[in-house]
Formats: C-alpha cells, sequence, structure tokens
C-alpha cells in the first residue's frame, strides 16, 4: 500500500532520519531523569547531604537543557520532512493528473480530485510526521520507561505490563468500526466539493432562475452526511479515551498501593527494599509509559482516518493512462489529412451504446469541412478521436497519413488545435493567454492571430491594448469576446488541422463571416473543422458532413446537400423559415 509513496519519502530521508535521532536522544534524556531524581531524593534530601542534592540538581538541569535542545531540533527536521513529503506528493499528484486521459479525468469526479490534492494529502502530510515524531517517540519512551521500572522494582513492574493486551485489542475494535465510517465520510466531502464547485461555476444561472433555496439544501444535505458519519467515527473514539483514562490511573492507584507497602515494610532501606525515591520514579515511569500508549493510541487513530486518504491518494498516483506515447513515436505531422477507417467510439468500455458507428471519411489537407448534426449525433465525440483525446474502440484514425497512436502525444496535440464552445481565460492579461498557445509569440504575432479572429477591435479600444487584464474565469468579457481571444489563442499554436467546436455561437453573424473569411484567406494549408448548428457557419465549406444518431449520412457541399440529403434541407428550412 505505501510502495507509492516511497519515491516522496526518499527526498526527505535526511531530514526523517535526523528527526528520529533528535527524538531518541530526547527520550533517554527524559527517562534518566526519574532515575537521577530518585538518587536525589534517596542520596541527597532524605540523608540531608546537600552535595548530593547540588550534584544531581545539576545533572537534572542539564538532562532537561538537553531533552529540551534535542525535541527542537527534531521538531525543525521533522517539520521540514513532512512539508517536502506533502510538496513531492502534491506534485507528484497534480503531474499525474497531466498525464491522464479524458477517459481517465472521468472516472474521478473534480471535486473528488480536488479533495484528493488537497484534504487527502494534508492527512497523509500528518500521519507521516506523527509517525516520524510521535510513534518513534512513545515507542522509544515506551520500552525503555518498563525496561527502568523492571530495574528498579520487578514485583511492581509487572502491572504495567498488562496494559499491552489492553491496548492491542482495543485499537482492534477501534479501527474495525471506526475505519468504515471515515472512508464514507471523505465520500462526502467528494460530493460536498462537487456541489461547491459546481454552485460557483454556475452562480449566475442558480441566481437568473432563483434556485438559491435549491442548492442550499443540496449543500445541507451533503454536509449532514458528513456530519453523521464524523460523529459517528468519533463517538468511537471518544467512547475509547475514557475506558483508556480508567484503565491507567487504576495501574497506577495500584502501583502506588503497593510501592507504599513495600516501603512500610522495608522501613525506606534501600538495602531491603523499595525507597521513596525509588517509588518516584517507579511512578514517575509508569506515568511516562501510560502517557505513551495514550499517545500511541491517538496517532493510530490518526493514521486511521489517514489510511483512507492514503488509499484515495494511491489511488491517483497508480491509475494508469489510458493514452501513452508509442514505444517509437513520430515525432513530425507531415501535413493536416485526416482519415477515418471503420471506427467505432463509446465512452465506457462495458457499455452498449456506440457513440460513433462505422465512420469512414477522408479529409484532404488544408481542406475547410463542416460538420453539423442533432444533439447527441456524436460531432464533438468524431473530433476528440483526432488529437487522441480519447481513443478509437474499433477502427483507427489517421493523421498525415499515420495513425495517430503512432505519433508522440505532445507532437500530435501541438499540430492540432481545438477551439472549444465554452472557453476558459485564465487569470492574467490578454497577452499571458493568447501566449498559453504560443509562450513565444511576439506582438506582431499576437495582432495577425487576433486580427484573424476579428478580436484586434476590441483588443484596441482598451486602454491597456495586450496588458489588460484578465480576472478569474475571464468573467470581464462577453461570451464573444472570450470566443474570439479563444480562436485566436489557438491560431497562435500555428497548427496544421483548427478544430471549432460550435466556437462562433456567441458572435453575430457579420463577425462569424468575418472570422471564416480570415482562415479561409490567410490559413489556406491548415486543414479547418467547423462544427455548428448554423448552415450559414458552414455553407461556404468544401465538404460538409452530416451526422446522424452516430452515423455520417452524408458528406457533400452545400448545394448537392440540398439536393441530395433530406435532414440537412430540413435544418436549413427550418433556420431559413
Amino acid at each position: 500500500m505505501f510502495s507509492v509513496f516511497k519515491n516522496s519519502i526518499a527526498k526527505v530521508k535526511k531530514e526523517s532520519i535526523l528527526s528520529m535521532i533528535f527524538i531518541l536522544f530526547e527520550t533517554a534524556f527524559e527517562i534518566v531523569v526519574p532515575f537521577m531524581m530518585a538518587k536525589l531524593i534517596d542520596l541527597g534530601i532524605e540523608n540531608s547531604n546537600m552535595q548530593n542534592v547540588y550534584r544531581f540538581g545539576f545533572i537534572i538541569i542539564g538532562l532537561v537543557i538537553g531533552q529540551a535542545l534535542s525535541g527542537i531540533f527534531c521538531a525543525v527536521f521533522a517539520v521540514k520532512a513532512g512539508t517536502g513529503f506533502a510538496y513531492d506528493l502534491r506534485e507528484r499528484l497534480f503531474s499525474r493528473l497531466q498525464t491522464f486521459a479524458f477517459a481517465n479525468i472521468d472516472k474521478f469526479s473534480t471535486g473528488s480530485l480536488v479533495t484528493r490534492s488537497t484534504t487527502d494529502i494534508a492527512n497523509v502530510q500528518r500521519a507521516f510526521q506523527m509517525v516520524i515524531r510521535g510513534a518513534i517517540r512513545s515507542i522509544s519512551m515506551c520500552f525503555f520507561s518498563l525496561y527502568f521500572a523492571y530495574r528498579v522494582n520487578f514485583e511492581i513492574a509487572r502491572c504495567l505490563t498488562f496494559l499491552v493486551p489492553v491496548i492491542i485489542i482495543s485499537f482492534v475494535i477501534v479501527s474495525r468500526l471506526a475505519m468504515p465510517i471515515f472512508e464514507k465520510m471523505f465520500g462526502a466531502f467528494d460530493a460536498l466539493n462537487n456541489i461547491m464547485s459546481e454552485n460557483i461555476h454556475g452562480i449566475r444561472v442558480v441566481k437568473t432562475f432563483n434556485r438559491e433555496e435549491y442548492e442550499f439544501d443540496k449543500m445541507k444535505k451533503s454536509a449532514d452526511d458528513i456530519y453523521n458519519y464524523s460523529v459517528k467515527a468519533e463517538s468511537y473514539v471518544a467512547i475509547w479515551d475514557p475506558f483508556m483514562n480508567i484503565t491507567v490511573y487504576t495501574i497506577l492507584i495500584i502501583i502506588s498501593w503497593l510501592g507504599a507497602k513495600a516501603i512500610i515494610a522495608s522501613g525506606n532501606n534501600p538495602d531491603l527494599g523499595l525507597t521513596t525515591g525509588k517509588l518516584m520514579s517507579l511512578i514517575t515511569y509508569g506515568l511516562q509509559m501510560l502517557m505513551s500508549l495514550m499517545f500511541m493510541s491517538m496517532i493510530y487513530v490518526m493514521l486511521i482516518i489517514s489510511s483512507a486518504s492514503i488509499k484515495r491518494v494511491q489511488e491517483v498516483l497508480v491509475e494508469e493512462t489510458l493514452i501513452r506515447n508509442p514505444e517509437n513515436p513520430i515525432y513530425s505531422v507531415p501535413n493536416g489529412e485526416i482519415e477515418f477507417k471503420n471506427v467505432n467510439f463509446k465512452y465506457h468500455e462495458n457499455s452498449k451504446h456506440r457513440i460513433l458507428k462505422d465512420i469512414n471519411v477522408k479529409i484532404n489537407s488544408g481542406e475547410t469541412i463542416g460538420i453539423i448534426g442533432g444533439t447527441g449525433s456524436g460531432k464533438s465525440s468524431i473530433v476528440n478521436l483526432i488529437p487522441r483525446l480519447y481513443d478509437a474502440t474499433q477502427g483507427a484514425v489517421y493523421v498525415g497519413g499515420h495513425n495517430v497512436k503512432e505519433y508522440d502525444l505532445n507532437t500530435l496535440r501541438k499540430s492540432v488545435g481545438i477551439v472549444l464552445q465554452k472557453n476558459i481565460l485564465f487569470t492574467g492579461t490578454i497577452a499571458s493567454n493568447l501566449r498559453f498557445g504560443n509562450e513565444n509569440a511576439s506582438i506582431e504575432d499576437m495582432k495577425e492571430a487576433c486580427d484573424i479572429a476579428s478580436a484586434l477591435e476590441f483588443i484596441n479600444e482598451k486602454p491597456e491594448g495586450f496588458d489588460s487584464k484578465v480576472e478569474q474565469g475571464g468573467t470581464n468579457f462577453s461570451g464573444g469576446q472570450k470566443q474570439r481571444l479563444s480562436i485566436a489563442r489557438t491560431i497562435l499554436k500555428k497548427p496544421k488541422i483548427i478544430i471549432f467546436d460550435d466556437s462562433t455561437s456567441a458572435v453575430d453573424t457579420k463577425t462569424d463571416a468575418k472570422i471564416r473569411n480570415g482562415l479561409k484567406n490567410r490559413l489556406p494549408d491548415t486543414t479547418k473543422i467547423i462544427i455548428s448548428q448554423r448552415i450559414i457557419s458552414i455553407k461556404e465549406c468544401d465538404k460538409i458532413m452530416v451526422l446522424d444518431n452516430g452515423r455520417i449520412i452524408a458528406f457533400d457541399n452545400h448545394d448537392n446537400l440540398l439536393k441530395n440529403c433530406e435532414l440537412y434541407r430540413e435544418i436549413n428550412e427550418v433556420q431559413n423559415s
């Protein structure tokens, strides 16, 4: 289970080892203090010998200072180890997410991935720090306390050993009861994060439809689940704590009673039996051991909670990326030619429903192709196969004469640009968003791309031009402006294929025509695929693909489709009327 964390632990190996070394020093100093205290009482105070009082007093002060310094160094190295471990884990998890295919991402919800990257890793970090610091201290303290207690008085120290089976049995009971509940609790956290993320993202829709109360009820139900699971799990822990306290103090009372009897019987004579100083050290060792056991129980509970988080983080780290580079990939796409051969596709392997059925079509490099069809006909699915956002279930997709599975993924995706209908702008400036497509793009390159995308006019109207600020999600731009900036961003990639997935739906028909003319006249060698619901946006394409229920029912130019394709003719008549 912990094998996937080896690399992250190895990077903080030095800090972890130093932390454990200093915690052993701290424990050693603390263990010797009661032993010296017994000497101070028996040889100094009881005998009224001030020389021994000073002698053992200074030794105890030195031990306490050594303990404090060791504790400080231990804390510093433990924090460095814990934060370094979490840093590397977050980096690995995020890097892993970047390699995921869409199918992998579909397996985990957005809220779940957010929880795993934040709350779960924080839990794993706390567990790691507890192990390298708290667990080492507790185990060593318990062992050495028991050892010194036996050295002081064998008969009385045996009482302490009765705690060990009690602790182990209670550990097992608590883990079996609490662990399944903690797993359900983290699942409820996922649901809550999904609701919060969805609500914030769609807050305008919520307010428009006056559905705040409905959304609040959804959130409250999820929050209630978290509350109920948390209360139920923590109840087991809460019951266990007083049980442990009763056990601990019962043992201490027995030790005190047996010790007092032994002192009275020996007359406080060290040669005959137990002394006051030895009893004090025995009680201190007993307390140290019992407190260590209780602290171990707290660590164990923390590990129970963290084990659910460890499992969830591990699931992401070991998830096999469904789309990977071939062994000897091709690093150059010769042209924008596209061909589908006997392609079938479904999103889930076990699904009976095929999204695309028997697709056979060839698109020449430099052509402009329109795609139209009803909702759910497979328009977006067919273009997602070109840059390998998904892989065909059956058949093959070819780009530039090669199967897309033969290309290096980065090479293929740099050669294919996609402009989505719902475009995302990142916090920054217009220039930083445009350079997302080409980080080395000059101002002249950006001006040319924005001119083609009909975005230069509104950029020039802004006082700061390309340095104008973009708020989170591009909320300070209209839908049409965001679409045009996204088109310009994709053009800056200088791809051999550009796919427009209904990406001019928010612009007026005049601007739409201007963008199409710019693409046709200034990017003649680039293959352009335009998905649209409006025939006016694709009527001038070289060819138009008509999709229905996952099949290509026609593939021809506008005039021939009006004559020969009934579905296309119906769409045209409805839109013209």
